[in-house]
Order: C-alpha cells, then sequence, then structure tokens
C-alpha cells in the first residue's frame, strides 16, 4: 500500500475529534485488504474490489470544488453550554484583545468537536480555501487566499489576519489541496484518510454496496474492526465513483445507536469556484487581531522558569513519531507512556504527576467541594480489581480509567478491557 501511504503523507489529523488516538494511544500499522467485491445495489455501478477503491481514493487528485457539509458529533459527553469555551486557550475574546479574538481559528473551531454544524466549503488549488461554519443567526468563515489568511466572526464583528499562513502556525495553518485548517473535523475526505492510514491487520475492510451522497453516485467502504473489546463498531465512507473524493464518512459505535460521527456533503460541484469567493475585507467597525500579536502575547505569558518541582525524570526529547498532543501531555507532568496491545484495542498507560490519582474531598491535595465532588463520581463509575480502585470515565467511544495510585489507562475500548488492562500490569 505503499502508493496510499505516499500520497497521504502530511495530511492534517482531522480525527483528532473522531477517534482521538493521540490521546489514547491508538495506532495501528499500514493497511492490509483481502480483495472484496461490491454487491450490486442503486446506483448499479461496476463492480469494484475493497484494495481497488482504497486505490482510487489515494490516487483522487480533486484541486477545485465546492460544496455544503453537514457534520453531526455525538461522543455522549455532558453538555457544558458556555463553560468549554473557558478551557480553551484563547477562547472567549474580548473587544479590548486582553483575552484573545473571538475569530481565532484555534479556538472558534473546536466547536465543531460537538453537535451539529453546517459548514460551506471551496477550494481552488493549493493555496486558495474558504471554510464557513453556518449558524441561524451568524456565520464564522476562515479564508486563506495566497500569503494572506483571514478568519471572521459576524456575531462578534471581530476578524482575525495572519499575513503569511506558513508563518501563522497552529493558529491558522496552511492548508493544501483543500484542507482546513489544523486540528479540524471538516470534509468526509480528511476524516477517511486518517481511518484508512491506521487500519491494519486488526481491520475488516470490504465494499459494501452503493449509495447516492449529494446526487453523485458512490460505492460504500465498510472498515470494521476485527477485535472484540473496540468500542468502535463501524466506519462507512462514500466514496465518488467518479473522481473517488469521499462524499460521506460515518462512524457508528459497537453499543449501537446513532452515529457517533456523521460527516457528508449535502451539496457538491466540482467547478472551479468564482474567484471572488476567496476575496475579504474586513466590515467597517470590525476589531482586527493580528496574528503575530496572539504569538506575541502568548510568548510574553509563558513562565520564564521552569517550575521546581517539575518531575526530575522527565524525558529530555520525546519520540519524533509521538503525536503533538502526547507529547503536550508529556511535557505537562505525563511521563512513562506505555501502549498495551495493538489496533482497535490498543490502550494507553499513563502516570499522573505526583503519583495519585484524582483529588477528593478527603485527598491530600486538597478538600473537593461536596457539590464538585458529586459531580465528578457522577461521571465515573467506580470499580476495583487487582489494581486496587479506580473510577471509569466513559464516553461512547473512548474511556478512561484513572486508578487511586495515579495510573490513567485509555483507549476507544470497553469499561472490562481497562480493567483487564491495569490487571495484568500489576
Amino acid at each position: 500500500m505503499a502508493p496510499y501511504e505516499s500520497e497521504s503523507a502530511g495530511r492534517r489529523k482531522a480525527t483528532r475529534y473522531v477517534v482521538p488516538v493521540a490521546v489514547v494511544g491508538v495506532a495501528a500499522a499500514t493497511i492490509g485488504l483481502v480483495p472484496a467485491l461490491a454487491d450490486s445495489g442503486n446506483p448499479d455501478l461496476p463492480k469494484i474490489s475493497a484494495q481497488q477503491l482504497i486505490e482510487k481514493i489515494a490516487k483522487s487528485d480533486v484541486q477545485q470544488m465546492s460544496g455544503t457539509v453537514k457534520i453531526s458529533t455525538d461522543l455522549g459527553l455532558p453538555s457544558l453550554g458556555g463553560m468549554a469555551g473557558g478551557f480553551t486557550p484563547g477562547a472567549g475574546g474580548s473587544s479590548d484583545g486582553k483575552a484573545g479574538s473571538s475569530a481565532d481559528p484555534q479556538s472558534k473551531l473546536t466547536e465543531l468537536a460537538t453537535g451539529t454544524h453546517t459548514l460551506r466549503i471551496a477550494a481552488d488549488g493549493s493555496d486558495r480555501h474558504k471554510l464557513s461554519v453556518l449558524d441561524s443567526a451568524a456565520e464564522y468563515s476562515v479564508i486563506h487566499n495566497g500569503d494572506e489568511v483571514w478568519a471572521y466572526d459576524s456575531a462578534s464583528n471581530e476578524a482575525y489576519h495572519a499575513k503569511d499562513a506558513a508563518a501563522a502556525g497552529d493558529r491558522a495553518a496552511k492548508h493544501p489541496k483543500g484542507e482546513t485548517p489544523k486540528g479540524v473535523p471538516a470534509t468526509p475526505k480528511e476524516l477517511a484518510d486518517e481511518v484508512l492510514k491506521a487500519s491494519g491487520k486488526t481491520t475488516s475492510i470490504s465494499v459494501e454496496g452503493t449509495s447516492q451522497v449529494a446526487g453523485r453516485d458512490a460505492y460504500k467502504l465498510l472498515v470494521k474492526p476485527k477485535q472484540a473489546g473496540s468500542t468502535v463498531g463501524g466506519i462507512t465512507i462514500s466514496v465518488d465513483a467518479k473522481t473517488g473524493v469521499p462524499l460521506k464518512f460515518t462512524l457508528t459505535p459497537a453499543g449501537g445507536g446513532k452515529a457517533v460521527v456523521d460527516a457528508g456533503f449535502t451539496k457538491v460541484d466540482f467547478s472551479k469556484p468564482g474567484a471572488s469567493t476567496f476575496d475579504f475585507t474586513p466590515p467597517k467597525g470590525a476589531k482586527v487581531t493580528e496574528g503575530d500579536d496572539l504569538k506575541a502575547r502568548d510568548k510574553s505569558h509563558a513562565p520564564k522558569e521552569m517550575p521546581k518541582d517539575m518531575p526530575k525524570d522527565m524525558p529530555k526529547d520525546m519520540p519524533k513519531d509521538m503525536p503533538k498532543e502526547l507529547r503536550d501531555a508529556q511535557g505537562g507532568g505525563m511521563k512513562d507512556l506505555k501502549v498495551i496491545g495493538e489496533g482497535w484495542t490498543s490502550i494507553a498507560e499513563l502516570k499522573l504527576p505526583g503519583g495519585q490519582g484524582l483529588p477528593t474531598g478527603g485527598s491530600a491535595s486538597g478538600d473537593v467541594p461536596p457539590e464538585a465532588q458529586k459531580f465528578m463520581d457522577a461521571l465515573g463509575d467506580h470499580v476495583t480489581g487487582k489494581f486496587g480502585s479506580g473510577t471509569v470515565f466513559s464516553t461512547r467511544l473512548v474511556n478512561a480509567l484513572v486508578t487511586d495510585d495515579g495510573k490513567v489507562y485509555a483507549g476507544a475500548v470497553t469499561k472490562d478491557a481497562l480493567v483487564k488492562a491495569a490487571n495484568a500490569a500489576q
């Protein structure tokens, strides 16, 4: 599968919101496929093997397109309302600029991680792209046009500007071939690329009939775990029969119910968008925040000295192939990362700084208000085993066991799999 790997190398990790592999340590090897012929369906398309369909996706090089995407994400997390923004750097910007900008893509686009959203996208080559998040009464857009990156939030009448896309860093990363800014789960193709790249011998891949998406004929590629114990039921990718572009991506949980992630085009056009699509001038009265100003402020707020109580055995260099999120976690105090198992049932084992679990009302780390303790207890399930005791926090896809002695076991696996891994680690 080298051709596919070379085509997809360097593509952005959109699925960090789909299957958070960077957090749970779920990483598989290359794709191992067994040819499977498509069943006849509606529309009636020529039969194709899974191998051929994967190669069709890999060879797809659509440079010009526009359309509307509907994306729904339901991880089963409790609704925190506006609280979520308070934990996001740069979120909740004020008009004086001291708390960041509400138009900053790094904070604004994290809203796509939950709920249902309608996006309008357009691409023309490698240096002209536009993504708009449509709301009932407002619109948020990110525009990349040559060496200019603009983001605009109509609700607050605030704009974010970076002179050069490549120099704007994580806040508005350059996105080739129609990809959206770094970390945004926007298009079915980005989601499909990451899932296929992470598939291996633990995965069953087949072609399961045909369908129509946004008025176009498509093949349905089904990706399923071979292993028992995964919370992932299956992933269906609808692939445009003519261009090879994924038009729809659906991830269903093993426990049943509605999809955890469902992203698909409702309208799509592969013709060249009008040049004016990528033009942007801040409206009169809009507050404009420069990306360089935000980076300078972030730098000025960075600690000049490392905390004196930082663990002495903190590794100096992180593995080059370690996901950014895990490197960040290591730098923040996480250490001794281990990955147990492989494929869909991989479990990450981490040690919390200080060698203790979550703070409780009677913990040495300080009292926790009874209301907060009750809320934390409601979110998790208390479990025991050879490892001792701990709490399992669950979503519809990713579960995590935090033991009382300060270890974390996390993965897209069942609660029983986490307890078994913790017992085996003793």
